[in-house]
């Protein structure tokens, strides 16, 4: 059975927060608080480049979908306020998928207290496009420039579960609920810790911060190259953790110990390199004898594809 257009927006409008308000043909920019600064941040997934429909639950893709742009907003240090939301779907999406994908974005925006404050829905002739547009608040805009040498590099969660779940989702392996994997679940329906973002950026020796997504070899590199600073990678980390993406954590250098951090924010942290000041290249890793570049080992979305 499908869906028409009319009927998707009527079903957005009656359980999402702040649907009942999409009236118009414009919606209204949310208002900042007072001595905060607005933020905005957009991310676009499509199917067969970023997930599968034959092994992605449609519930568990709404709420990735807006925990990827949540994850930025807190990255930088925001609370959310509102996102606009846009789908691009095929002719074989059935009503029922279509229904729990939105009943599953809808749950994740009460329970992160963000409403929908707009979007748009247009057909295409197979397969799906899913938009989302989130607006933010923030006292402190925590930026990715501002990295110091000698600042320790952290990350607030474990590194390479998305990884090791993608490579079982390849391997065959789909989700159960009765029996959950928590790697399918660190893939499938990540949970980053927001309200982390905006605690850091009221830590002054907090110097920058950026949502961990695309990996480590890739991230760092961003982090490095925007602040004028090369990082050294910290010894014992793996391939998987270096590599792995979709892991959604906040990734921040300070000056503060991790010791001092995990006492102040109350939570374990790992540390993944050190800032030095700016080498030949933005990533390095010891080899056992002197530094030499690390290559940037992440995803490339705009890789020509092989069979």
């Amino acid at each position: 059975m499908r869906i028409s257009e009319s009927e998707i927006i009527r079903h957005i409008r009656e359980t999402f927060p702040g649907g009942e308000a999409l009236t118009d043909d414009c919606g209204a920019v949310p208002q900042v608080p007072p001595g905060c600064q607005l933020l905005v941040t957009t991310d676009l997934m499509e199917s067969e480049q970023h997930f599968r429909l034959d092994w992605h639950p449609p519930e568990m893709l709404g709420r990735k979908l807006l925990m990827a742009n949540l994850s930025d907003l807190d990255a930088s240090g925001a609370l959310p306020l509102g996102f606009t939301l846009t789908l691009a779907l095929g002719p074989e999406l059935e009503a029922d998928w279509l229904v729990a994908f939105l009943d599953g974005l809808a749950q994740a925006s009460m329970a992160c207290q963000v409403p929908v404050i707009g979007g748009d829905t247009v057909g295409r002739p197979s397969g799906l496009g899913l938009g989302i547009t989130a607006f933010g608040a923030a006292k402190r805009w925590l930026s990715r420039s501002e990295m110091r040498p000698g600042d320790r590099v952290f990350v607030d969660q474990p590194l390479g579960r998305s990884l090791r779940g993608l490579r079982k989702l390849q391997a065959g392996q789909r989700w159960d609920a009765l029996n959950p994997d928590e790697d399918l679940a660190a893939h499938l329906d990540p949970r980053p810790n927001l309200g982390l973002g905006p605690r850091l950026a009221e830590i002054a020796e907090v110097h920058a911060c950026m949502d961990l997504s695309d990996g480590l070899s890739k991230d760092l590199r961003v982090l490095a190259e925007a602040s004028g600073c090369s990082v050294v990678l910290s010894k014992g980390l793996d391939r998987d953790q270096i590599s792995g993406g979709e892991d959604f954590a906040r990734c921040f250098a300070s000056c503060l110990s991790r010791e001092v951090l995990e006492l102040r924010l109350g939570l374990p942290l790992l540390e993944v390199g050190e800032a030095v000041s700016r080498r030949e290249w933005p990533v390095l890793i010891y080899d056992g004898e002197a530094l030499s570049p690390h290559p940037d080992q992440s995803f490339d979305h705009f890789a020509r594809r092989t069979e």
